[in-house]
């Protein structure tokens, strides 16, 4: 069999060099497009259900919510285990799947039993929602809202949170492969109306009606359309409250005919923030940050230099004297990483070809014989591109040369 392919071989070198110049231009398009990262991500084929319900025990939690989510959970198909985290406010419900069922259709299941396990939590106990397709391994690019020299006293912690919030996250949100953008430091800015219970007693005023109308008194309504000299008119009620003193002149109730305001039975009408439980700090100095997550499967090389585009446009729309600082990106690692592989194939290849030529005693034998390993390379890359496998540091640096080259050596001899 060998003699016949040998034989072939010889007398149709034309289709043979077709097939390696084939073989080097696919080797080449699949080494340049293959997934690139540091390490393998091992994390298994996972969904995570998630219900953040502030007021509630750890007892309560795992009782009403975690609970009611794993037994309905419980009989998916495909399903590999769960298991599930219960904590003062928090529930955490993780249900592992088999690899073979792909990313989505795990997802799709969950959300049509998490329709059903939310008429089974008490009111006011949370809802339950899916944490975003990512992975162990999906962190790869932090950054922090710096304010340039001149501009420390212009932004205070919470306009920059603001900035991040409203600017930042919503722009950074629209990078391909970019799954979450998840914002630390800062304040979170919020409305504040502290009322003054002698007011509301002496006005016979309660909360729930102050509650029901700020509710109803903070809403743009549309009012369908007027038809007038064949034109149709749109009508629309603004009542949006833009502003403290929008939220001061919103009426609770009529006494006598006169209307009694939100400023009437409230202390203060201010600016707050919510409760934060850490601060993220820069070189001694309060910062905000954000952290950007990667959609499961994507290259994250790629991933990166999008992101990296991204900031330079975000950057043009940011108030004055302001600017992103990158602080944490997987490209370093990459780039490490790939420079540590390449740095010791091309080393072994080298002495394994002197090895050859020595061994061999003839220049060409053993050049003819070191051709096998960037075939070989490429060829692997083509099956790495076909089957999904990314190239890093396990994947490329168990290569070894010795062993693709021997039945070439036999063959040469």
């Amino acid at each position: 069999m060998i003699n016949r392919i040998i034989s072939f071989s010889i007398k149709n070198k034309f289709i043979i060099g077709l097939l390696v110049v084939a073989l080097v231009g696919l080797g080449i398009y699949s080494m340049s497009t293959v997934n690139l990262g540091s390490v393998p991500d091992i994390t298994n084929n996972q969904v995570q259900v998630i219900t953040v319900a502030p007021n509630l025990g750890t007892q309560d939690i795992e009782q009403f919510v975690t609970y009611p989510v794993e037994l309905a959970m419980a009989n998916l198909p495909d399903l590999v285990e769960i298991r599930s985290v219960s904590r003062f406010g928090l529930s955490v419900v993780t249900i592992v799947f088999d690899d073979e069922i792909g990313t989505y259709l795990p997802r799709q299941l969950v959300q049509e039993k998490l329709n059903d396990v939310q008429k089974s939590i008490p009111s006011g106990f949370g809802a339950p929602f899916m944490a975003p397709i990512t992975t162990g391994l999906g962190e790869i690019f932090q950054y922090t809202l710096k304010t340039e020299p001149g501009y420390d006293t212009v932004y205070d912690a919470m306009e920059l949170r603001t900035i991040q919030d409203w600017i930042v996250k919503r722009q950074m949100a629209l990078v391909p492969g970019v799954i979450e953008i998840n914002a630390f430091g800062g304040y979170v800015k919020q409305y504040e109306i502290s009322l003054d219970p002698d007011k509301l007693k002496s006005m016979e005023i309660t909360m729930p009606e102050v509650f029901t109308a700020l509710e109803n008194n903070n809403a743009n309504t549309g009012g369908a359309y007027i038809e007038k000299n064949h034109q149709a008119n749109f009508i629309r009620g603004e009542g949006l409250a833009r502003s403290l003193d929008d939220l001061r002149s919103i009426a609770v109730k009529t006494i006598n005919g006169r209307p009694i305001l939100i400023k009437d039975v409230a202390e203060e009408v201010k600016y707050g923030n919510q409760v934060r439980y850490g601060a993220l700090t820069q070189d001694g100095k309060e910062s905000v940050g954000g952290q950007i997550l990667m959609l499961k499967g994507e290259n994250p090389n790629s991933v990166i230099k999008n992101v990296e585009k991204r900031i330079i446009e975000i950057q043009k729309s940011l108030p004055k004297g302001l600017k992103i600082e990158p602080f944490l990106s997987r490209s370093s690692l990459i780039e490490r990483t790939t420079s540590t592989v390449t740095k010791n194939l091309v080393e072994g290849a080298l002495i394994v070809i002197f090895v050859l030529v020595v061994l061999l005693g003839s220049l060409r034998g053993g050049l003819i014989t070191a051709s096998i390993i960037p075939l070989s390379l490429l060829f692997a890359f083509i099956l790495m591109k076909q089957f999904g496998v990314w190239a890093n540091l396990m994947s490329l640096g168990a290569i070894d040369f010795g062993i693709i080259v021997d039945g070439a050596v036999i063959i040469v001899e």
